[in-house]
């Protein structure tokens, strides 16, 4: 990524909002309202804001509803559990929090946010680089050093690692464009497809090490020296391109993006202190006003929401 000065952040939505609700404890206003995944969310809005000072910023969710993976393959995330009512309660109030930042939510009926940036990253390239903000593992498949590298919190929301294509092949043993095919061979429990039955980690590796990809794999069973192997590669060869189908982050989705829409510190504070306010977020509200603005908020009225300002 040198000799480019811009970045654009893009931030998975749904993988930190997540991550946020399960970081932190419960967190209620005066009233009872469960508040932490938004407040892990605005924690994380801030460091990005404060640390890694993006020239442009951007967010995307998944919408409700199914997308195509579920038309490729009916079992695609069958094994997931729904979303807790109290995560989904707080989902609305975190898409506040961001339109109270003035940052744009990229969101389409039918393809999950994984695609959405993909395809948004994709398109920004061409101007700058680009920092994707998730804990999705999916997204190292983008990864390319003169573009595109990941965020990726690594203890609850108070630590991140930088990760690009030094750091995939440290994780996987293999380099960024060779996940798709790894997922396809192995599959992908937390997605909840089977790539092919009987291949593990270890055989997926040196298959991959030796042909370069699945397709490869399937042009040259005849130089497979393992019967074995060969009969569980050619009765899972379905799954395998299903798998890879399942595993590969869309980067033509329908949308594009405005750049001048996406304007980092372009937000009025009046209005996010107005709505940290309203859930007594109190340490934050001194993390974006100024120092006339802290005088003066320190005497309004407190609210029971517990700050965990040791996070970060």
């Amino acid at each position: 990524m040198e000799g480019k000065k811009d970045t654009l952040v893009l931030i998975d939505g749904n993988a930190i909002l997540h991550r946020a609700y399960h970081a932190l404890p419960p967190l209620t206003t005066r009233s009872g309202e469960l508040v932490n995944a938004v407040y892990g969310f605005s924690l994380m809005l801030l460091k990005i804001l404060t640390e890694i000072k993006p020239q442009c910023l951007a967010v995307s969710f998944d919408t409700a509803g199914g997308n195509f993976r579920y038309q490729e393959f009916v079992g695609y995330k069958a094994n997931r559990p729904r979303m807790d009512s109290e995560l989904a309660g707080q989902v609305e109030k975190v898409h506040e929090l961001v339109r109270a930042f003035n940052i744009p939510i990229y969101e389409v009926n039918g393809y999950e946010a994984d695609d959405i940036v993909g395809t948004i990253a994709t398109q920004a390239v061409k101007d700058m680089e680009v920092l994707i903000v998730t804990g999705d593992k999916d997204f190292m498949q983008l990864v390319d050093d003169d573009k595109i590298r990941l965020y990726m919190p690594t203890k609850g929301l108070s630590e991140a690692q930088i990760v690009g294509e030094k750091e995939v092949f440290e994780k996987m043993g293999l380099p960024p464009a060779k996940i798709v095919d790894y997922k396809a061979l192995v599959g992908d429990p937390s997605d909840n497809y089977p790539g092919v039955p009987g291949i593990g980690p270890k055989t997926a590796l040196e298959l991959l090490k030796r042909f370069g990809s699945v397709e490869n794999i399937y042009q040259d069973l005849g130089q497979i020296e393992s019967k074995s192997l060969v009969t569980k590669l050619a009765e899972g060869a379905e799954s395998a391109l299903l798998s890879k189908k399942l595993a590969t982050i869309l980067t033509d989705v329908p949308v594009t993006l405005k750049l001048e829409d996406c304007v980092a510190q372009d937000y009025d504070r009046e209005k996010v202190i107005g709505f940290f306010q309203s859930l007594g977020f109190r340490s934050l509200i001194n993390r974006v006003a100024g120092e006339k603005n802290k005088a003066d908020l320190g005497k309004k009225k407190k609210v029971k929401v517990e700050d965990q300002q040791s996070l970060f």
